[in-house]
């Protein structure tokens, strides 16, 4: 999901979950007798590897079926709590065996104290011989503060919300159905809650700040990833991990994370709307570089909204998402490099062009100084119309709560799925996975304040992980997924920040980009869901087919 949270709905989530924790209850779910309602749900016995130990409670395990394809696939599901420990330093000997002395008290195994609860998903296939010929893939979404939700049922879970074949919400109530394009019949599924977002919560008397930052998130996540390879015996599958938006960002830095902490490389990795480099997305002064990033998204979404000249509205969205791109990194990037030395004929000059690739007027980006931030963006495009296009869709459109006015207001794209996603995680969890809870979902949590690293290491940035990597594990594959008609990390910043990797050409061609005519969340819209599922069997074969490779002839 997104990278930035209105306000308005962060102070309401915070309330929320305040309230909330005064009468919350560790979540316990036991497995459950069969359901009546399909997908079938029967009750499986939990000896899984995550049995209850320590304060970590026994998951929900349930058997389903799903049919893709016209294949019936049997699976199970398992949802509940995986407990992140470190080394508890401030127990000695004495204690031990005090500890031990007392019968009433857990042993402490491996003095390990308990740090947080991480709430995830599994969907393993069912009649598997050998583990290590199926393909295990970890999913999460970004925010950072977002859960899992978003991948989890509007994109390739064996269930999925109910949208419109474009992706908005159809009239409530809600409904969960059947996702035709799931990807469980390629790869088992693990999605992920970070802590503070879903179900995850820090351990009692543990402060939930320790998970709240870029490398501390890379962390808690990683440390998940490897304690969760290793309690169901997966280290030899394939593995691959799955990050939308912010959940790029941590991406990139597990790759690296894990190969240094752990030993624990991967077969691919796949960014789905990615920022690895915050630089492209930061509209701070003296940074050109988002005003250049975003400009062929502009263009596109006035394509769209049919706000450009004919000879424009002649040609394909790719076309004139190219032409977008060449008079971006060309003519505007070196006229933003000259400020104020840019001549006022040059200026005029440029400000025609962005308002033939933008249906906004001359003066304007004149008075602008040529550069037009994304927030203002969002109100001025449709400006006539009293509308705001989305952020995270700019196919979307809503009505201005003051028309005229350039306050950013909400986003209409996170407003056409919030309501049908949460509905159906909601219930989905409860009544066909059996999970048991009193705990609020926050599908957005208030984790501000997010530490970002030190400023004098400039913008938040994972590119250089990735690239670390990538040149460490030759055999890694890297798939970015990009959308037209994502305002929230436009396709042309991605591109630019993966140009700047400086990859070598061996390892360069290890990467390769997919487009979609959606915007961030492009999997909601049918026609994108399908090619995101195809394009997925590709890179997947792409990814096992590999043979090996001397080191002399890279």
């Amino acid at each position: 999901m997104a990278t930035r949270i209105p306000a308005k709905l962060l102070r309401l989530l915070a309330l929320l979950a305040a309230a909330a924790a005064l009468r919350a209850e560790t979540p316990s779910a036991t497995p459950a007798a069969p359901a009546k309602t399909e997908p079938a749900a029967a009750a499986v016995k939990a000896d899984q590897p995550d049995a209850a130990t320590d304060d970590e409670p026994a998951p929900s395990v349930t058997a389903h079926t799903v049919t893709v394809n016209g294949k019936v696939l049997k699976y199970h599901a398992t949802a509940g709590y995986l407990l992140l420990k470190e080394e508890d330093k401030s127990t000695g000997a004495d204690d031990k065996e005090k500890d031990k002395a007392d019968p009433t008290k857990k042993p402490n195994r491996d003095n390990l104290k308990p740090k947080a609860k991480v709430f995830f998903t599994a969907y393993t296939l069912d009649g598997v011989a050998d583990p290590a010929t199926r393909p295990l893939m970890f999913v999460f979404n970004g925010g950072p503060g977002s859960a899992s939700m978003w991948l989890h049922l509007g994109a390739i879970a064996p269930r999925r919300a109910a949208l419109t074949d474009e992706g908005e919400a159809p009239p409530p109530p809600y409904r969960v159905v059947d996702n035709e394009a799931t990807w469980l019949d390629r790869t088992d599924l693990v999605f992920i809650d970070p802590v503070s977002t879903g179900y995850s919560r820090p351990a009692p008397k543990e402060n939930a700040n320790q998970f709240h930052g870029l490398r501390e998130d890379i962390a808690s996540v990683g440390d998940f990833i490897r304690l969760y390879t290793s309690r169901h015996t997966r280290w030899l599958s394939p593995k691959f991990i799955l990050g939308e938006s912010y959940g790029t960002t941590r991406a990139a830095g597990l790759a690296d994370y894990l190969q240094n902490t752990a030993g624990y490389y991967l077969n691919g990795l796949i960014l789905v709307s990615t920022v690895i480099n915050f630089q492209t997305l930061n509209f701070t002064p003296q940074n050109n570089e988002p005003f250049v990033g975003f400009l062929p998204t502009y263009a596109a979404t006035a394509w769209y909204h049919r706000k450009l000249s004919a000879d424009l509205h002649a040609k394909s969205l790719a076309e004139v998402a190219a032409l977008a791109r060449a008079f971006a990194g060309g003519a505007y990037t070196l006229a933003l490099a000259r400020g104020d030395t840019l001549p006022a004929a040059e200026q005029q000059r440029v400000a025609a062009e962005l308002q033939r690739f933008t249906g906004i007027p001359t003066a304007f980006w004149l008075q602008r100084k040529l550069r037009l931030p994304d927030f203002l963006y969002f109100n001025r495009q449709l400006q006539d119309e009293g509308k705001v296009v989305g952020r995270l869709d700019s196919r979307f459109t809503g009505l201005r709560y003051d028309p005229g006015t350039e306050t950013y207001e909400y986003d209409p794209a996170t407003e056409a799925v919030l309501g049908p996603l949460s509905a159906a995680f909601n219930d989905y969890v409860r009544r066909e996975l059996k999970v048991e809870t009193d705990l609020p979902y926050h599908a957005f949590a208030n984790v501000n304040p997010w530490n970002f690293g030190d400023a004098a290491n400039g913008h938040p940035n994972t590119a250089e992980d990735l690239r670390k990597a990538m040149t460490r594990n030759p055999y890694l594959k890297v798939w970015v997924t990009a959308a037209y008609y994502d305002l929230a990390t436009p396709f042309y910043a991605a591109e630019n920040s993966v140009a700047l990797m400086n990859l070598a050409p061996a390892i360069r061609a290890n990467l390769h980009f997919t487009y979609y005519e959606a915007g961030h969340m492009h999997y909601i819209h049918r026609p994108s869901r399908a090619k995101f599922k195809a394009d997925f069997e590709a890179f997947l074969q792409e990814a096992l087919d590999q043979q090996p490779v001397p080191a002399t002839a890279r």
